[in-house]
């Protein structure tokens, strides 16, 4: 395994993070454990989740991936070994079943505690914000929602002071973003530097050879002001395995049992694009898999890349690309596919 540190701390992560949104719907808590006993043997060091896991978010599914994670904890001891993330879920009809105020203090406070709880520990290493409250461009949304993106304002100065709050009381490490933008990260850095309050130390979001947005204008706000980007969707969904080509849909697969999640990934440019990339792969004589997470894993602004898996095998390949070293010529094979469909999903 490789390690780098989450920015402007001495903490030391793996270059891979262990993902665990479908663990309490797709997978079981056995399958759980089994994928945390692996990656940690592997040195896997870094593990990622949610207090809305497991996915699709639901009520009868909340907060069931944490409590996997913690019964795990317990079993083994582990804690002390793993860096752990969490986030609080964004605002929207999406997780209304949750609560209703978003990131006020009373929502933070309450999916701080709750968490915790789940989890069966002290403290959550790195607390993230899942999603901004006002509108924005993610989650399959191309283009800036002007229309609606105002009618929402975010309380950044009280988030950071509820967050500095649980940091004193040693309840949470450090903090991060997800799903934000340029201005947003910029704003947050902002109130930061001007209030003496904690800094954001990452950002997640999403990130594929089908969809290299990040680099309009992230990159550079990560490398300039060390934020490091935590990939989410490092194989668009599973698309960049190559199982969904030519219509399939295998069974048990996340796109077939959840076709909404893969909708935005399976665009005609973004087809065209998966067959270009499994051409290139096959002529390395590696995995499509394996070439598309290597180049996320050696790139500058990335500090650790979120791999899932609903198998085990799954697992054991994404871990592995660790150990592949991509040659300039494929990296410059790569980018020629990319000036031929220019990130064809959203």
């Amino acid at each position: 395994m490789k390690y780098t540190t989450l920015p402007n701390t001495d903490i030391k992560v793996s270059k891979i993070c262990l993902g665990t949104m479908t663990w309490g719907n797709q997978n079981t808590e056995a399958d759980g454990h089994e994928q945390m006993d692996y990656a940690l043997e592997k040195g896997v060091n870094f593990f990622d989740t949610a207090e809305l896991y497991a996915v699709p978010a639901t009520a009868e599914t909340y907060g069931s991936t944490e409590k996997i994670i913690g019964s795990w904890f317990k079993k083994t001891g582990n804690r002390d070994k793993v860096v752990l993330a969490s986030k609080i879920a964004g605002a929207g009809p999406y997780t209304a079943h949750i609560r209703k105020d978003g990131f006020s203090k009373r929502g933070i406070t309450e999916a701080i505690e709750n968490s915790l709880q789940r989890l069966q520990t002290d403290y959550i290493d790195l607390y993230q914000l899942h999603w901004p409250s006002r509108g924005v461009n993610c989650f399959g949304v191309r283009d800036y929602p002007y229309k609606t993106s105002t009618k929402e304002a975010e309380n950044h100065l009280e988030i950071l002071e509820t967050l500095q709050d649980f940091i004193k009381q040693g309840k949470i490490k450090h903090i991060g973003l997800s799903n934000e933008t340029p201005w947003g990260t910029m704003k947050y850095l902002e109130i930061s530097e001007n209030h003496n309050l904690p800094r954001m130390a990452t950002i997640q979001n999403s990130y594929s050879l089908i969809h290299r947005a990040y680099e309009y204008g992230m990159s550079e706000v990560s490398m300039r002001e060390n934020i490091g980007l935590l990939v989410y969707s490092p194989l668009a969904q599973g698309v960049l395995s190559g199982k969904y080509m030519n219509g399939k849909l295998p069974e048990g697969a996340r796109g077939t049992l959840f076709p909404n999640f893969i909708a935005r990934y399976r665009t005609p440019g973004a087809e065209q694009a998966v067959i270009e990339y499994k051409k290139l792969a096959d002529k390395h004589g590696i995995t499509m898999t394996q070439m598309s997470l290597a180049f996320i894993n050696q790139l500058p602004f990335v500090t650790s890349n979120i791999i899932g898996a609903t198998t085990l095998s799954q697992l054991k390949e994404n871990i592995n690309s660790i150990n592949i070293d991509l040659s300039d010529e494929i990296i410059d094979e790569i980018n020629a596919v990319h000036n031929l469909f220019p990130n064809p999903a959203a």
